[in-house]
């Protein structure tokens, strides 16, 4: 077993696919997969799982991995340290909903621990995808909720997908309106109050089952509804249309200024929101970093 073996298992995980990891490594595709094999048959276990459908991590290559990150990054703490060498540039993914709190956790991240050079991803992207991100690594750490309603379903398929929750914060449901709608000026809205307003919400795509919804109440009728697939279109909408969406009442002025506020939605739902991650990884140290920059994004 070398280190040049563990990078290469590390860069094909986080690439997920076998060709783009040889980019980036500036090998050939085929003496790529042999280096994987001829390690996967030293250490007797099968790290990546190969389909028709492409490649994925089994549940020991994620723990392998989790190993193979903590070796790399302390070898290449002896190398700046005794031998001046360059370091490597960091990597970290995140895959969410769209969340502003795990935006600004970002942006802290970068600017508290990134180096001169980093490679770093955060994905605003459907339920579903999420925990296949974090399933396959892609992503080290996923953030969505759960409710009454989908937290069977949801619970499944974690487990299925051999990830574990971790709560962040419990919250009461709310509605982001303009500061110009009608309703702003309201200490508390219900439901039959919305009727006449656009219904914003994201699109899952081919996984739109109420389940994977980002929004609470997903199984009601909205006389008017619109889907879109990203923050900021939603925010101009709900500034534009004067609609509303359902959320949990964290907005953050910095990312998205004084236009949007959040008003309490009457109802005895509540929103526990919380980050994913596979089971048997160890977080690397900016996956913990990130979820102390969550934490202080979320206080603040």
């Amino acid at each position: 077993m070398t280190l040049q073996q563990l990078k290469y298992v590390i860069e094909v995980a986080g690439r997920g696919s076998m060709n783009e990891a040889a980019k980036r490594l500036f090998i050939s595709q085929p003496s790529l997969s042999n280096a994987i094999r001829d390690l996967e048959e030293e250490i007797g276990i099968t790290i990546f799982e190969r389909t028709n459908k492409g490649i994925s991590l089994s549940k020991e290559g994620a723990e392998f991995l989790s190993y193979a990150r903590q070796v790399v990054e302390q070898a290449e703490l002896l190398e700046n340290r005794y031998l001046g060498a360059k370091p490597s540039p960091q990597h970290f993914s995140v895959s969410t909903q769209h969340y502003a709190f795990a935006v600004n956790a970002f942006v802290n991240l970068v600017r508290r621990h990134g180096q001169d050079e980093y490679e770093m991803a955060l994905r605003e992207t459907k339920t579903y995808e999420i925990i296949q991100d974090v399933k396959s690594l892609r992503s080290e750490i996923g953030i969505l909720y759960l409710n009454e309603f989908n937290a069977k379903v949801m619970g499944r398929l974690l487990k299925d997908a051999g990830l574990v929750f971790n709560s962040l914060f419990i919250a009461k449901p709310h509605i982001f309106i303009s500061i110009h709608n009608p309703l702003a000026k309201q200490s508390i809205v219900t439901i039959d109050q919305l009727h006449e307003y656009p219904y914003l919400s994201f699109e899952q795509g081919e996984y739109n089952s109420f389940h994977f919804s980002e929004e609470i109440l997903s199984t009601l009728s909205h006389p008017k509804s619109i889907r879109v697939n990203d923050r900021a279109t939603l925010f101009n909408l709900l500034i534009g249309l004067n609609g509303y969406t359902i959320s949990t009442g964290v907005l953050s002025a910095d990312l998205n200024g004084n236009e949007i506020i959040p008003v309490p939605l009457d109802c005895d739902e509540s929103i526990n929101v919380g980050w994913i991650c596979h089971k048997d990884a160890a977080l690397s140290k900016l996956g913990l970093a990130y979820i102390e920059e969550l934490e202080k994004a979320i206080a603040e």
